[in-house]
């Protein structure tokens, strides 16, 4: 039931958006309202309905009934005497559901140091998000007490034979209440704590894949060292073509006894003087340049 109905969990008790009032007969022919401004409470309610608990608490200093001399009247020692006790506080034993949205809360209710059991009918008006996000359930019920019961016994009598203020109060419950998702699911809270701990693993590898882009960096000046090393090679192949002309002049040797070999080194000679002449014709005509200028 409580699941097709969509109360379970934990809600709060909204003050602004609920009323906490009572109504009696003033002077036996009018009607005085009246409600407690500052209101807190909640309610657990469980899968089971017989686990469900719920607890309301009224500042009697708030008491409200639109006139400041009757509000005065009800702070005093006569009624609620909120110096003394400055709390009325309903605390539940049993919630039943009597038929679909339907409930009766019974539970110990405290005024003025004095518990009596009651039970309170409400009625489930439904559940709703608001435009803030918040899920919100109504509750309205009423339920009719005799003050005498919690030593609330102060009247005055009229000519006629009554009274002026009636021993009857019919109490006026109109609930707004939030539920309270962070504490309607703590598990939940920390398997997504667990969950937000996982990325900050993740992002671990990404910083360890930042040297990769060093990587290639060091990939770059590896060629240069392999186009350099052909750069060595190439001197290393002109090396072996010094060897072969040793190899050459290695076998010119044996030759030099041959008289042909003695005409080949006469030649350059004969070749010298003549370069030093045309050398000196150069020289010659530079320095006849010189003596036509004086």
């Amino acid at each position: 039931m409580t699941e097709t109905s969509g109360i379970t969990g934990h809600w709060d008790i909204d003050p602004s958006h609920s009323r906490l009032g009572f109504s009696t007969r003033h002077a036996m022919v009018s009607r005085v309202r009246g409600a407690f401004n500052h209101v807190s409470g909640f309610a657990d309610i469980a899968e089971d309905l017989a686990d469900s608990t719920a607890e309301v608490i009224i500042q009697t200093v708030s008491v409200d009934t639109r006139s400041e001399g009757r509000d005065e009247h009800l702070r005093s020692a006569d009624f609620f005497d909120v110096e003394t006790y400055p709390e009325i506080r309903f605390v539940s034993s049993a919630i039943d559901e009597v038929d679909e949205g339907s409930y009766i809360v019974t539970g110990e209710l405290s005024i003025r140091d004095m518990t009596k059991t009651v039970s309170i009918p409400l009625e489930l008006i439904g559940v709703e998000s608001d435009p803030d996000g918040n899920v919100r359930a109504g509750l309205e019920g009423s339920r009719r007490i005799d003050r005498k019961d919690w030593g609330v016994t102060w009247n005055a009598k009229l000519d006629s034979g009554g009274v002026l203020v009636s021993d009857k109060i019919t109490l006026e419950f109109e609930l707004s209440l939030i539920k309270n998702l962070a504490e309607a699911a703590p598990a939940d809270s920390s398997e997504t704590a667990v969950q937000a701990e996982a990325p900050t693993e993740t992002p671990e590898p990404a910083a360890e894949a930042a040297p990769a882009p060093e990587v290639p960096e060091s990939v770059t000046p590896t060629p240069a060292a392999e186009t350099a090393a052909p750069a060595r090679t190439a001197p290393e192949s002109a090396a072996p073509t010094v060897p072969n002309a040793e190899s050459a002049s290695a076998e010119f040797p044996p030759p030099p006894p041959v008289k042909p070999a003695e005409t080949r080194a006469d030649k350059p000679a004969e070749k010298a003087p003549e370069t030093k002449q045309s050398g000196d014709q150069s020289s010659g005509s530079a320095f006849g340049k010189l003596f036509g200028l004086r």
